[in-house]
């Protein structure tokens, strides 16, 4: 039953959507084609009637216009736009997919609510594949999934597929569909596909292991694809939904690839501008992935040598926005992602003096801790509230620590 069911999604998945808008609107076409040659054939017609029966009384009028009516032939046309229809309901058989796709590979199934939430907001989980194997290289988490859907995914190239449905939309089908109004909506599914796509890839990158994936160079390759699919553009991209999920699948990967010492592809300075142009984002979730994001580049960093003025920039970054930050999760984040870049190293010891960061977490230490007692109630959920308890605790911890290593300095 899980291999007949993921074969058809295999199958809807492997149609490309962007080559199937392209054709489906040379279809409606040439499917119009014909009524519009014979209307303007009618006119023509109906001009030289009107010369020829200019002196006739109104009785021929009449007749004409029976004539005219009868020839018309725009009700025998589908009153219904069929070529759009199909498209219309590929995408909608791709989205449904990857997300029964997302729901077969979380460790918890989401209640409604949560997918609801999940699916007008934007996404946050599941994927793997390794891009160049033809579906074999990266393998499910049999931890994760049973050994049938395990198999079935693998079978049915759902990895591979889910890969693909990641690129940006066909550019010809963007230009069809954005000079034709009736075929505008489908930009939306367009990127919705992509976006649940993304979704997939967190997902995977969460449950399963770099064996499981295909390997460190898999990984690699995976982390080129996400870096071109952000910074392959002059202007970083602004849509909140795509936003949020990239951002997601992102901190899952280099999260992954920290672990096991894997090196990044992605440079300081990408993350950065990533960050700055994110941080302002509407979007809490995306705020907090991306200082997430520099809180794992920043302690891969702090193991390198001659990194201290980077790790700085990044220090200085984290540490305004857990003092400007509004949302006090996001500000939690920010501070935890700054304990795991200042937590080790000599490049980190240098790099927290010259910033002054100890001075600096002294004094916001009782504004948060004030923020948490006044905002927390009524704002936060119990989980959030046990979050962010837990970073003030760590915060006290991380104090006591910076301040040991000013007592015995290496």
């Amino acid at each position: 039953m899980v291999n007949a069911i993921l074969k058809i999604f295999s199958e809807s998945l492997a149609v490309d959507a962007g080559e199937t808008i392209i054709r489906m609107n040379e279809a409606e076409k040439n499917r119009l084609k014909p009524a519009a040659e014979a209307e303007t054939e009618e006119n023509m017609i109906d001009g030289t009637d009107n010369c020829a029966v200019s002196e006739d009384d109104g009785m021929e009028e009449i007749s004409k216009g029976k004539i005219s009516r009868e020839c018309d032939i725009s009700d025998l046309l589908p009153s219904d736009k069929w070529e759009l229809k199909e498209v219309t309901a590929l995408l909608m058989a791709q989205q449904t997919a990857l997300e029964i796709i997302v729901n077969m590979c979380c460790s918890e199934d989401p209640s409604d609510d949560e997918w609801e939430e999940l699916s007008s907001s934007d996404e946050s989980d599941l994927f793997m594949e390794n891009s160049y194997s033809e579906g074999s290289g990266l393998l499910m988490s049999p931890l994760c999934l049973s050994a049938e859907v395990h198999s079935a995914f693998l079978n049915n190239l759902i990895p591979k597929k889910i890969l693909e449905k990641t690129a940006f939309p066909n550019s010809v089908a963007l230009d069809i569909c954005m000079q034709n109004p009736s075929w505008k909506p489908l930009i939306k599914k367009l990127n919705t596909v992509q976006c649940r796509a993304l979704t997939c890839l967190h997902s995977i990158l969460l449950v399963s292991d770099v064996d499981c994936l295909g390997g460190a160079s898999a990984l690699q390759s995976l982390a080129q694809h996400l870096s071109q699919l952000i910074f392959s553009k002059t202007e970083l991209p602004e849509d909140m939904e795509f936003l949020e999920a990239i951002t997601s699948a992102l901190r899952a990967l280099l999260q992954t690839m920290a672990s096991k010492n894997i090196s990044q592809c992605m440079t300081p300075e990408q993350l950065l501008a990533l960050c700055e142009a994110s941080i302002h984002s509407s979007n809490a979730n995306v705020r907090v992935n991306v200082v997430s994001i520099l809180g794992i580049s920043g302690s891969v960093l702090a193991k390198v040598q001659d990194t201290a003025e980077t790790l700085k920039m990044i220090g200085k970054f984290l540490l305004e926005v857990a003092m400007k930050e509004s949302s006090l999760v996001v500000a939690g984040e920010a501070l935890d992602a700054l304990f795991d870049v200042f937590a080790d190293g000599k490049e980190a010891e240098k790099a927290a003096v010259q910033m002054k960061l100890l001075p600096a977490l002294k004094e916001f230490q009782p504004v948060f801790k004030m923020r948490i007692r006044k905002e927390g109630k009524g704002q936060y959920s119990t989980d959030q509230l046990c979050v962010l308890d837990n970073v003030k605790m760590n915060l006290r911890r991380f104090i006591a620590y910076q301040e040991t290593l000013g007592k015995n300095p290496t």
